[in-house]
C-alpha cells in the first residue's frame, strides 16, 4: 500500500520500508508539516519563527503523525495485530488512510498484479473494522447505560462521554451524531440493533474523520480508481509516496531546491546527480507531478484545515513591531480549532493569561477585540492581560 514510505515522506523518519505485509509492527511517530502561506510576506517583513519554520514565505507548523500497525479482516476481534492497530487511533484526531489506488496490494497485504484488488474493498473494510471495535466498546456497558438514562439519574450525552473519553470522542461529536441519526436520546432501551450500529458507525465518522490518500498514482489503474473512490464520499487525495521521498532525500542532499507541496523541483548540483538519478526525477516530473503534486502534504494539510476545521494565528506581545519579548518577529504560528475565542487562545498559551485576560488586540488592524471575537485564518493577536501580554 506505501504507508510506511508515505509515513517516512511526510517526516523524514528512518522506518522500515518493504514490499512484504504488515511491514510496521510497532507504531513509528515523527514530526510532518502542515504549509500554509506565511503572513511575513503580506506584511512585507522579515519573521523570527520559533515554533515553526519559514522558507520563502512557506510557513511549516509542526504536527504529530503515527504510522500504525497494519490490519487484516477481524482484527477488531483480536486478529492480526488489530488490537495494537485499534490502540493508537484512540487518541487520533483524523486519519489518513493509506489505499493502493493500483489495485496491486490485497486485503491481507499481498502484492497482486496491478488492477487485481478493488481498492475500495480496502475504505469498506477499514470503515467496518472501526465501528466493530467502537461497536464492541460500547456494547458491554450500553443495558446500564440506557437503563440509566430513562431513570432520569442523567442524560445519555454525559455518560457516553464518560465512557468515550479516552477515545478522544467528545460531548460535540455525540451531540452531532444524535442529531444527524435523529435517534431518541432519552429512551436509548427502544433503540432497534440496527439502530444502534447505525449510531456508532455516525459516531466514526464524526469523531474519527478520514480522508484517502490514493496512493501509486503513477501506476496506470490507478487513475480509474480515484474516480471510483471519490464514489465514496470521502475527500480522496492522489498521491505518490515513493516520489515524494525521493524528492525530499534528494533536496535532503542538496541536489534539487524542493519544498513538500512544491509542484516541481529546481535541479542545484546536476555534476554530482548520476545518469540513474537524473531519470528518476525526469519520470516524476512527467508522471507524478502532473498531477499538480506528490499529493502527500496535500493529505497532511487536508487532514487538518478540512477535516479537522484548523486555523493558523499568529501570537506576538508587540503589536507595532509584530515581535515577542525578545524581538523576534512573527515568532509562534499556532494551529487551533475554528471558532477560538481571544479568551480561549489566551488559556491555550498560559492559564493565567485566560484568567486575566483583558482583551486581544488585533495587530493588523489595531483593533481591540473581545473575548468572545472569533479569531479567523491569518490572524495577528496580542492578548492583553492585567499582568503581562502575549
Amino acid at each position: 500500500m506505501g504507508k510506511s514510505t508515505f509515513f517516512s515522506a511526510a517526516t523524514l523518519a528512518t522506518v522500515e520500508i518493504a514490499n512484504y505485509p504488515f511491514t510496521t509492527i510497532k507504531p513509528n511517530r515523527g514530526i510532518g508539516y502542515l504549509r500554509t502561506q506565511c503572513v511575513c510576506k503580506d506584511l512585507n517583513v522579515k519573521d523570527n519563527p520559533v515554533n515553526s519554520v519559514c522558507i520563502d514565505g512557506a510557513r511549516l507548523i509542526p504536527v504529530e503523525l503515527v504510522d500504525t500497525a497494519g490490519l487484516v479482516p477481524d482484527a477488531w476481534q483480536g486478529r492480526g495485530l488489530g488490537n495494537q492497530f485499534l490502540d493508537e487511533i484512540r487518541k487520533a484526531d483524523a486519519l489518513i488512510h493509506i489505499v493502493d489506488a493500483s489495485g496491486s496490494t490485497d486485503l491481507e497485504g499481498r502484492l497482486v498484479p496491478p488492477g487485481m484488488h478493488d481498492p475500495l474493498e480496502d475504505v469498506r473494510f477499514l470503515e467496518k473494522e472501526i465501528t466493530m471495535w467502537l461497536v464492541q466498546i460500547l456494547k458491554r456497558d450500553w443495558p446500564r447505560i440506557a437503563r440509566t438514562v430513562e431513570s432520569s439519574r442523567t442524560d445519555l450525552y454525559t455518560l457516553l462521554e464518560e465512557r468515550l473519553s479516552g477515545l478522544s470522542i467528545g460531548r460535540k461529536h455525540i451531540l452531532e451524531t444524535l442529531r444527524k441519526t435523529g435517534l431518541n436520546a432519552d429512551k436509548p432501551t427502544m433503540w432497534a440493533d440496527d439502530e444502534f450500529y447505525v449510531f456508532v458507525d455516525t459516531l466514526r465518522t464524526i469523531s474519527k474523520p478520514m480522508l484517502i490518500a490514493a496512493n501509486k498514482i503513477d501506476v496506470p489503474p490507478a487513475e480509474e480508481n480515484v474516480k471510483r473512490l471519490k464514489e465514496t464520499g470521502y475527500t480522496v487525495i492522489p498521491c505518490c509516496a515513493e516520489a515524494e521521498l525521493a524528492l525530499r532525500r534528494a533536496s535532503e542532499k542538496r541536489l534539487i531546491k524542493y519544498l513538500p507541496g512544491d509542484k516541481d523541483f529546481q535541479v542545484l548540483d546536476s555534476a554530482n546527480i548520476t545518469e540513474k538519478q537524473k531519470r528518476a526525477l525526469e519520470i516524476i516530473r512527467e508522471k507524478v507531478l502532473q498531477h499538480e503534486t506528490t499529493g502527500v502534504q496535500k493529505a497532511i494539510n487536508t487532514a487538518f484545515f478540512d477535516l479537522l476545521n484548523m486555523i493558523v494565528v499568529y501570537t506576538v506581545e508587540d503589536v507595532e513591531k509584530l515581535s515577542d519579548h525578545n524581538g523576534r518577529v512573527l515568532p509562534d504560528a499556532r494551529l487551533i480549532p475554528k471558532g477560538t475565542t481571544a479568551r480561549e487562545l489566551a488559556y491555550m498559551i498560559h492559564t493565567e493569561l485566560g484568567e486575566t485576560f483583558i482583551h486581544a488586540v488585533d495587530a493588523k488592524s489595531k483593533i481591540n477585540r473581545g473575548e468572545d471575537y472569533e479569531l479567523r485564518d491569518r490572524d495577528i493577536i496580542s492578548i492583553i492581560s492585567a499582568k503581562k501580554r502575549a
